[in-house]
């Protein structure tokens, strides 16, 4: 077990961030905090990181007390803030050189891996370039390349990808992939669903500070939600008075202020049934069940709340 937290709390003054929390993570996979912003996911990530002292509970990374042995433990993991934290005025390439000799490191060695981690992030070609007009997409995978200088056996990533295009996103993804299968550990918070099912394995969903589920992607949608969703939109500036409409048409039916959820095995028949009924909405959409519909049926709010 590399990481195992009971009844973890952090408090600031009267304010609990993070309400007693139990997490395992298990070597070689990768491990997902899923919440809104607020949820206790970073507070979370900043004590597993000795960065942030608990103020409750027991912690224990790769077998040690973080409350003690602080150093060792940050020795042995690498850390990917929310916001990059790069030295613009260097180059690529003195980035990683220069954060490789914090961890004491020799110098042959780090200019070693640092040719490879930039071969890794793809950024070879860029090596002598200054960080400051890098692209986002290349300036994260920049910052995760440093993060790799000291080989961690543990990697920290705090909302990976916010604030970047598709392309960029997906492109950062296979970097992760790849690391996954070389050995490393990936711990990460997300907001995002599609994220937290694309990259890992098994995760939490946090709220206000708690845990209100545990399980892979897949098995956490088995049990809380359907197969699939069908949404509709009208022409109306509130839908709750429209839920009475789809009664019956659906096991559950979630109402929001732009549209309402229908939760069924087959959104086709629904769809057909509401026809049937003459009910006409703007729009309509069948999609597959995600984990925002997970977060929903938990919370009663969406991710982005």
């Amino acid at each position: 077990m590399l990481i195992e937290a009971r009844n973890l709390t952090k408090r600031f003054g009267d304010f609990t961030a993070v309400d007693g929390i139990d997490v395992q993570v298990h070597r070689g996979e990768a491990f997902g905090f899923l919440g809104p912003n607020g949820a206790g996911k970073s507070s979370t990530m900043r004590m597993i990181g000795c960065v942030s002292p608990p103020s409750g509970g027991d912690l224990r990374i790769l077998g040690m007390d973080p409350r003690t042995d602080g150093p060792a433990i940050r020795a042995r993991l690498g850390v990917v803030p929310q916001r990059d934290t790069l030295d613009e005025e260097l180059t690529v390439e003195e980035n990683i050189l220069v954060y490789g000799r914090y961890f004491g490191l020799p110098r042959a060695l780090v200019r070693e891996r640092a040719r490879e981690l930039l071969e890794f992030a793809q950024l070879t070609e860029r090596a002598g370039a200054k960080v400051e007009p890098l692209s986002g997409g290349m300036k994260r995978r920049l910052t995760i390349a440093r993060s790799l200088v000291n080989a961690p056996e543990i990697l920290l990533l705090d909302e990976p990808t916010t604030g970047l295009d598709p392309q960029a996103r997906h492109a950062l993804w296979d970097r992760l992939f790849r690391l996954k299968r070389s050995g490393v550990t990936l711990v990460l918070t997300t907001h995002y669903m599609d994220e937290a099912e694309q990259l890992c394995d098994r995760l939490v969903v946090m709220d206000r500070g708690r845990i209100v589920a545990e399980g892979s992607p897949r098995s956490l949608i088995e049990q809380y939600s359907t197969r699939e969703v069908l949404e509709l939109r009208f022409a109306v500036d509130d839908h709750a008075p429209l839920a009475a409409a789809v009664d019956g048409l659906a096991e559950r039916v979630e109402v929001l202020p732009d549209r309402l959820l229908l939760y069924t095995d087959d959104g086709d028949a629904a769809t057909a049934a509401l026809h049937q009924r003459g009910v006409e909405p703007l729009s309509s959409l069948v999609r597959r069940s995600t984990l925002e519909d997970v977060f929903l049926r938990l919370t009663g709010r969406t991710l982005v709340d």
